[in-house]
């Protein structure tokens, strides 16, 4: 578990890297020369820099296919990276980047981020998939990246600048067994968290159902992973129950149901988990089932997070306006990148909904950053999920946010403070994607959706 802990060679260059980037890294080969340069954006209202090309790299550096774009200028030393990580369907994302993408933007001013945005988004004419959606998020990103870079700024200074001093995140408590959970909880809180998901094996507690009736008819595969909704209830409601026992009211417990339940055993976890106080339950149902929220909401007040699966920024306006979630799991490098997400969080601030962006294990330490930047400058955050990164993370990634006492801390460097050392992401070639994992069934072998 070592590679659990806060690294502490990370961290300083992360707290105290930012001021000598400033000065000689990642945003200055642009901003120094802006001040003498007159074809420059910053002197006279010159025109701007123009994008000469958006390529995709594809890396694995800790056995996650990720997927980054590089938007590069007609002016040296200035580019931007965002994250456009779809590990499922990773190959085609680059090929969307590279084919489509690509030759959309070459040409446009960089500084133009909105028209950009909403051209690409419509140039397909169908809009909306997750593929070029990723590829636009990607795109996104990395143009807000450049932008803080000729700003001399972070990007969350050109969003509004800091509500709180670094990000409040949760980590990931999870075991085969209750007593694993626990002790799981007992070391996320000797880290400094305050906000633990807890979760009994993996989504939907696969690990207690035994010998399907399926498999020993021969049916399916016997990778295939196995739900048995009874189980999962009973287990989830014992963490729960016993996590309260062992730490009462000092930590917040969170947990995913990833939307493996049907409509009314989802109403009744909830309603049986509400004495334990959970911060949110997560993906009680699946996009499909939207219209039971209704019916969920007047069942119990445990707060519900929503929306990891929503592609199109528009699927948020009546959940919120009806009031049905009271957290926002937009997945960033999904939803179309900084600019839709920043749109939704500002409309979630009228309904009370807060943030709580979705930061998994294949989120890019870049889709990460660009997360981080945005909570610190939104009123209404909420929380953040984010994994523990390895030391290649931040060996490939030069720049990634860094976790101290529960608290996530970007890079203070123009833009999103992040970088990509190329030579090295080719070290980690893309893996084969295990796709068993979404594939859920129950005991007579219907698929279950993830």
């Amino acid at each position: 578990m070592n590679n659990q802990q806060p690294n502490r060679r990370a961290l300083l260059k992360v707290l105290g890297f930012g001021t000598a980037i400033s000065a000689t890294g990642i945003g200055t080969a642009f901003a120094s020369k802006s001040a003498a340069d007159p074809t420059s954006h910053q002197v006279n209202g010159s025109p701007a820099p123009k994008i000469t090309k958006v390529r995709s790299i594809l890396t694995a550096p800790y056995g996650t296919n990720l997927v980054i774009v590089k938007v590069e200028t007609d002016q040296d030393g200035l580019y931007g990276i965002g994250c456009a990580t779809f590990t499922q369907r990773a190959h085609t994302v680059v090929s969307a980047i590279d084919e489509y993408i690509n030759p959309f933007c070459q040409g446009k001013s960089v500084s133009n981020i909105e028209d950009i945005w909403q051209t690409a988004y419509q140039s397909s004419y169908w809009r909306n998939g997750p593929v070029l959606n990723n590829a636009l998020s990607g795109l996104d990103q990395a143009l807000w990246d450049i932008k803080g870079k000729m700003a001399n700024m972070p990007v969350y200074e050109l969003l509004g600048g800091k509500v709180r001093f670094a990000v409040d995140a949760y980590g990931h408590a999870s075991g085969k067994s209750v007593e694993e959970v626990l002790d799981n909880i007992e070391r996320f809180k000797d880290w400094g968290y305050k906000n633990i998901r807890i979760q009994l094996g993996g989504y939907g507690s696969t690990h207690l159902s035994k010998n399907p009736a399926y498999q020993e008819a021969g049916f399916g595969l016997a990778s295939d992973n196995t739900i048995n909704p009874i189980a999962y209830k009973n287990g989830t409601i014992e963490i729960f129950k016993k996590a309260r026992e062992r730490f009462g009211n000092d930590v917040e417990l969170l947990h995913d149901m990833h939307e493996r339940l049907q409509p009314m055993d989802a109403i009744d976890l909830l309603k049986r988990v509400e004495e334990y106080r959970p911060f949110f339950m997560e993906d009680p149902l699946s996009p499909e089932n939207i219209g039971w929220f209704h019916q969920l909401r007047q069942q119990t007040s445990t707060p519900i997070a929503m929306g990891e699966l929503f592609n199109s920024p528009h699927e948020w306006l009546n959940p919120m306006s009806e009031r049905l979630f009271d957290f926002i799991r937009i997945h960033i490098s999904q939803i179309g990148g900084i600019t839709p997400a920043m749109k939704v969080a500002r409309l979630g601030e009228w309904f009370n909904v807060r943030t709580a962006w979705h930061g998994p294990g294949d989120t890019s330490p870049v889709g990460h950053a660009a997360n981080c930047h945005i909570d610190l400058a939104v009123w209404n955050f909420g929380v953040q999920e984010i994994i523990r990164f390895k030391e290649v993370a931040h060996e490939v990634f030069p720049g990634t946010p860094v976790i101290k006492d529960g608290f996530i801390h970007v890079n203070e460097a123009p833009g999103l403070g992040i970088d990509i050392n190329e030579s090295l992401a080719k070290k980690y070639p893309p893996v084969v994607y295990n796709y068993n994992w979404t594939q859920l069934r129950t005991n007579s072998g219907t698929p279950v959706r993830p």
